[in-house]
């Protein structure tokens, strides 16, 4: 399991957890809870690496789309060298390599768009659910504070 599925299963271990009667609170084992959280810390770094290497690998293909580019304009140039004497055909292989260029341009940010639009999707999903559980664990521990020791014992003792 990935970091995000682990948080996932610590969202529905607490929203399903057993109720204390009359409060907000519920009974969730901490043992089982801190195995799911320490597994998501875990599994951060993992996931957050695995996020670089795409950024890296966009990289890699604007660098390979650009290079591509240099290499059908140098060619386009060869092209336009030989025919020199012919005008129309120069004209011609100027458009050509004007309009190579420009799809050149246009397939590598289309990938760029791609790329980033993934990251940005996995980031926010990330973000999304690091919040929820840090909304839920913040609310635990605002009712551990509130409930003294007596009162969790007696409402365990209540179940």
């Amino acid at each position: 399991m990935n970091s995000i599925e682990k948080l996932d299963t610590a969202i529905t271990l607490v929203e399903e957890a057993r109720g204390v009667p009359l409060s907000a609170s519920c009974v969730v084992h901490r043992g089982e809870m801190l195995d799911i959280l320490e597994e998501a810390r875990e599994s951060l770094p993992r996931d957050l690496d695995e996020a670089q290497h795409i950024l890296a690998k966009r990289d890699s293909l604007v660098e390979e789309g650009r290079l591509s580019a240099e290499t059908m304009v140098a060619s386009a140039r060869e092209e336009v060298a030989r025919m020199i004497e012919q005008t129309a055909i120069v004209q011609a292989a100027r458009l050509e390599a004007q309009k190579i260029l420009d799809e050149a341009r246009d397939v590598a940010a289309e990938e760029r768009e791609e790329v980033e639009e993934y990251i940005d999707g996995r980031l926010a999903t990330l973000e999304v659910i690091l919040n929820k559980t840090m909304d839920a664990v913040a609310r635990g521990r605002e009712r551990l504070d509130g409930a003294g020791d007596k009162d969790i014992l007696s409402q365990l003792a209540d179940d």
